[in-house]
């Protein structure tokens, strides 16, 4: 019974997803409606996040940049679901690279890159696009959704221009990458995500605010020599993107402890305090706290 239910609503999803965009986001604005005024999703979340990121606001911009946020959401759910049924051209129309040739200089160098990208504007687009247009072997590091139904249909949104390989788990992403040695890689992986108590090895000052970070970019790209970019996915407006790369280091090894992980720190901050409504406000990024000495 179950799997009969779940098929129902993810077939129900798939027949959404044929709606031209025009209605999808109409239905998107109600979405958003019901997001914020009705269940308010994640509301203490997402306002304490905003609050203590930004203390010079006042409560009326903290609410606006909320708003905002909230409608941007309801967007890329729809955007995501959107991408069962979205053509390659009709994807090529809306996101747009910046400045591809960073990537052909690092291919011509024979560089295996490690991208770290945040959780603003529509990333899973971006490694969508990525995926079809670059010459690299594009791998995306994900955490798998618990549900298995929904989870298989996830992932087929994400592979759907890509090999299912394309997508992987990030706790075997180093295994994975060994194996692929000889062929020329990029691995996106999120920058921005909080580490479980445990895996705690470094903090950082992050929008005002004590923040754990992740060591493993830095060091899995140090000890693979992998070049390290940042990639900025900017909404140019509704259902539009732009994707900008920055070169963090070409050659990590002579890097210093720390450089590539204050880097990509710096660079996710100056773009969430530019464009703050296009990040995802309602992670709890902040659960964990520094313990006094």
């Amino acid at each position: 019974m179950e799997k009969i239910i779940y098929k129902i609503i993810i077939n129900s999803l798939k027949l959404l997803s044929y709606l031209p965009f025009s209605i999808l986001y109409v239905k998107a604005k109600f979405l958003f409606f019901i997001a914020f005024y009705v269940i308010r999703y994640r509301r203490k979340v997402v306002f304490e996040n905003l609050r203590n990121s930004f203390p010079d606001k006042t409560d009326k911009e903290i609410l606006l940049i909320a708003k905002k946020f909230y409608q941007n959401l309801a967007d890329l759910i729809i955007e995501f679901l959107k991408i069962y049924s979205i053509t390659k051209s009709d994807l090529e129309k809306r996101v747009h690279i910046k400045n591809i040739e960073l990537l052909d200089e690092l291919y011509a160098k024979d560089k295996n890159i490690m991208g770290i990208i945040g959780h603003c504007g529509n990333w899973e687009w971006g490694m969508i696009y990525l995926n079809m247009i670059s010459k690299y072997k594009v791998l995306g590091a994900v955490k798998p959704l618990s549900n298995k139904y929904f989870e298989e249909y996830f992932h087929s949104l994400r592979t759907k221009f890509s090999p299912p390989d394309a997508i992987i788990h990030f706790k075997y992403m180093l295994r994975n990458l060994v194996k692929l040695k000889g062929t020329k890689t990029m691995c996106i992986l999120a920058g921005d995500q909080t580490p479980t108590k445990n895996e705690i090895n470094y903090w950082t000052t992050f929008l005002n605010q004590d923040t754990p970070v992740f060591l493993g970019t830095e060091k899995m790209s140090q000890a693979l020599d992998y070049a390290v970019i940042f990639v900025d996915i900017q909404r140019i407006k509704r259902g539009y993107y732009e994707i900008e790369f920055h070169l963090i280091a070409e050659n990590p090894k002579e890097t210093k402890e720390f450089e590539i992980t204050e880097q990509h720190v710096r660079f996710l901050e100056k773009l969430i305090k530019q464009h703050p409504d296009n990040w995802l406000w309602s992670h709890r990024r902040w659960k964990h706290k520094r313990e006094s000495n």
